[in-house]
């Protein structure tokens, strides 16, 4: 594994407001080898935009088979590999499916090439070899020398808008772009429905693609603007309809001003013989080409590159500097490229009229709000929308609503899943909008009561998603309707907590009862006599040859039951007393943390290998994230600051291969941020962090409202990680978690540090999180 240098590059230092600004502790390399699914290229916070290099063009599938390899690909780029195909326009950050890579243009110069070739035989296609040594990644902003043509890339960002500025390094040559609208990430041969180019005039080019990918019907709308007039153009459609109608009394291949096809590749040549620098700007819109254009205009309009670079940093800037931090180089790069992270997806989804195109594909007016797309909500309910709605609350507040304009437009009645560009993916389970809904109105946010417990409700009942019918009917999802089921009825059990609160909040009791009833449907399959989680057929029979360290076959996605019978964060007394009480369920804890899982369970999984694992604890996946802060509720509350600061040593490094897993749309940067401040959003929705304790000397929270809150934890180190006493604000402090109000208030906490465990602490019942049972 490689070390990442942070260095600062002649171009961001006449990019840089301050050499001490938290965006240059930033390295967008980090996850970009192995499993991260990290992409280096430039965005701004939330933009629309991810502009970045695929370095390959692998096929999702071949004739209808799986090829494993394109896992690897899911953020477009992979470190080790040696060439470029071309920079697109849209990324997923961290994902362990993917999509997109809309609109790839690639700058060349000699002959010819309109297919990208393979990277085993680079020079039969319009691809280039690049060496890391001319590689530059930074908040907003990307370089590098594409060594095959001589070319210097730099490449921005702004909401909207991809910023390309090519030098065409060998002035004697002509430059020339590929824009290849038949290019995509987790491409298959089909993938682009249809495709069409108008070239507008000599410095204006507009255009749409329609794919059918794991969005199944994503319309991208494109505006390009040159600053140098075209020569010469055309195209080839790799895959011509057999019907042309009178299209063919024209010569359409060659410098006709419209194209169209289901395998478009276009060409545009340029004279650079008076000045070797071509900038083009390209507004994206999911609306029309029309919105793409007035993108375009007004966040580029009259600014060069260096502006519009300048600008990118300055927002990275503004929004990395609402945390600030002590630390060595180390630490400072993986705490701000973490925060980074966080702020990449979900992205706007509206332009700057503020149309944008719904789930219903209808075009709507976004009153009041920005619309966002790309919720991976099976991930980011556990710490990415927590630490937004936190640090981000303007921003996560327009999410929700986003969320609720999507439960109006479907057909369904059902608040996203995992959706992204005006499509529903379906992927993962639960519907756990439910609980981003929740946190945020628990945490102050201006978001209609009544419209929110509505929408949450509808979603809950919908009969033929996941064994719903069959949920509500039993308390659980038998086994034969869901290869999932088991942790799916975890799943739905904390959902349907969520929904309780709301209700009870809203002074529904009737419902609130209901709900409450439903939350501890987890208890259904929990079999006392393995002491696990355990699937159930609809007769109620517990599945018999039952292996609970084996994830697949065995009810569970993404975990085993060993990881996931820990999951009722909205209930976790009530979880203590179904293990056996207090001294029972600390055993389970450490067992998992110390247990050697066979190397049988995980070899052939595909985001799963050693380096994700603490004993049988799977950092690597999700439902395992809030797992380490169970001690909280038990008589040894120091174990958990033991292992949060074991995860975060192993599990988050700086280097290309630093993440135990993919990222997920900022969830595992969201954990390491949390974690870093020795809190930690167990149970999103109940306004409570539990405490764990801080990986940092000094952390200061520049919040949202102007308050300032400052955590120090004096002389914390790997020896000295323990716990001997709080103080809040000067008073002695002996609850485990901090609420959103103690946080809003501003102020200090000061962890006091030791090598050695404080056993002698005990907490009193209202001490402790919150629980279900506790009936509060």
């Amino acid at each position: 594994m490689k070390k990442l240098r942070i260095g600062v590059s002649l171009t961001s230092l006449l990019l840089s407001l301050s050499l001490h600004a938290q965006s240059e502790y930033v390295n967008p390399l980090i996850g970009t080898q192995g499993m991260g699914h990290t992409f280096p290229g430039a965005c701004v916070p939330f933009s629309m935009i991810q502009l970045s290099p695929d370095t390959d063009t692998l096929s999702h599938n071949i004739n209808g088979a799986y090829v494993p390899e394109v896992y690897a690909y899911c953020a477009g780029y992979q470190y080790d590999d040696p060439t470029i195909v071309g920079f697109s326009h849209t990324h997923l950050n961290g994902t362990g499916h993917s999509d997109l890579g809309d609109i790839l243009i690639m700058p060349a110069t000699g002959e010819l090439k309109l297919n990208p070739g393979r990277a085993s035989h680079p020079d039969e296609g319009y691809r280039s070899r690049f060496s890391h040594q001319t590689e530059k990644a930074e908040p907003g902003y990307y370089e590098v020398v594409l060594d095959d043509y001589q070319v210097k890339a730099q490449l921005t960002a702004t909401r909207h808008t991809g910023i390309h500025k090519y030098t065409y390094l060998n002035k004697d040559r002509d430059g020339r772009i590929i824009l290849d609208l038949n290019h995509g990430i987790y491409n298959y041969d089909g993938k682009t429905l249809w495709a069409s180019i108008r070239v507008e005039n000599d410095t204006l080019i507009t255009g749409y693609r329609i794919t059918n990918g794991w969005a199944r019907t994503n319309q991208v709308y494109f505006a390009m603007s040159l600053s140098k007039p075209i020569r010469k153009y055309g195209y080839k459609d790799k895959a011509p309809v057999t019907y042309n109608g009178f299209w063919r009394r024209f010569k359409l291949n060659e410098n006709f001003p419209e194209m169209a096809g289901r395998k478009v590749v276009a060409y545009f040549e340029f004279d650079t013989s008076d000045g070797n620098e071509l900038e083009i700007k390209v507004g994206l819109s999911g609306v029309s080409t029309e919105g793409a254009l007035r993108n375009l205009q007004e966040e580029t309009g009259g600014k060069d590159f260096t502006t519009l670079a300048q600008e990118a940093r300055d927002s990275w800037n503004k929004a990395l500097g609402s945390i600030r931090i002590e630390g060595n180089e180390d630490q400072k790069a993986m705490f701000y490229t973490s925060y980074y992270h966080t702020m990449i997806n979900p992205s706007v989804y509206t332009d700057v009229d503020g149309k944008y195109r719904g789930l219903d594909n209808n075009i709507h007016q976004a009153e009041g709000f920005t619309n966002y797309t790309i919720f991976s909500l099976w991930d980011t309910y556990r710490a990415e929308h927590p630490l937004l709605a936190l640090m981000k609350p303007q921003e996560n507040r327009d999410m929700v609503q986003s969320m609720l304009r999507h439960q109006q437009q479907s057909v369904h009645g059902m608040l996203p899943v995992w959706s992204h560009m005006a499509n529903e993916n379906w992927c993962m389970s639960g519907y756990h909008s439910v609980s981003v809904v929740l946190d945020a109105i628990a945490k102050g946010a201006d978001i209609n009561p009544q419209e929110a417990l509505k929408a949450m409700v509808r979603t809950s009942q919908v009969p033929y998603y996941e064994g719903l019918a069959s949920y509500q009917k039993l308390g659980y999802v038998p086994l034969e309707e869901s290869a999932t089921a088991a942790s799916t009825t975890l799943e739905y059990a904390y959902d349907d907590w969520c929904i309780y609160e709301m209700a009870r909040r809203s002074g529904d009791t009737e419902l609130a009862e209901t709900y409450r009833k439903r939350a501890l449907n987890y208890r259904h399959i929990f079999d006392r006599e393995t002491g696990f989680a355990r699937p159930r057929y609809a007769d109620g029979r517990f599945k018999t040859n039952f292996d609970p360290l084996q994830t697949h076959g065995e009810g569970f996605i993404e975990g085993n039951s060993w990881n996931f019978s820990f999951h009722a964060p909205h209930d976790v007394n009530g979880l203590i007393s179904l293990m056996g009480g207090d001294r029972q369920f600390i055993k389970r804890l450490d067992d998992l943390f110390s247990m050697d899982l066979p190397a049988q369970y995980y070899e052939k999984s595909e985001d799963i290998t050693r380096d994700c694992l603490l004993g049988g604890y799977v950092h690597g996946n999700e439902p395992s994230h809030h797992v380490p802060y169970l001690y909280a509720w038990t008589s040894e509350p120091w174990k958990t600051q033991y292992w949060v600061r074991e995860i975060m040593n192993r599990m988050y490094r700086n280097h290309l291969n630093g993440l135990s897993g993919n990222d997920d749309c900022g969830q595992m940067s969201a954990w390491y941020i949390f974690t870093s401040l020795g809190l930690y959003p167990v149970c999103p929705g109940s306004n409570q962090y539990v405490l764990g304790a801080p990986y940092l000397p000094s952390q200061e929270l520049q919040l949202p409202n102007g308050k300032t809150f400052r955590i120090k934890a004096p002389g914390v180190s790997d020896k000295k990680r323990y716990v001997k006493e709080v103080y809040l604000n000067g008073q002695r402090y002996d609850k485990m978690y901090l609420t959103q109000e103690d946080l809003m208030k501003g102020g200090e906490i000061t962890f006091v540090m030791s090598a050695s465990p404080n056993k002698s602490r005990g907490l009193k019942k209202a001490d402790k999180p919150y629980s279900l049972t506790d009936g509060k």
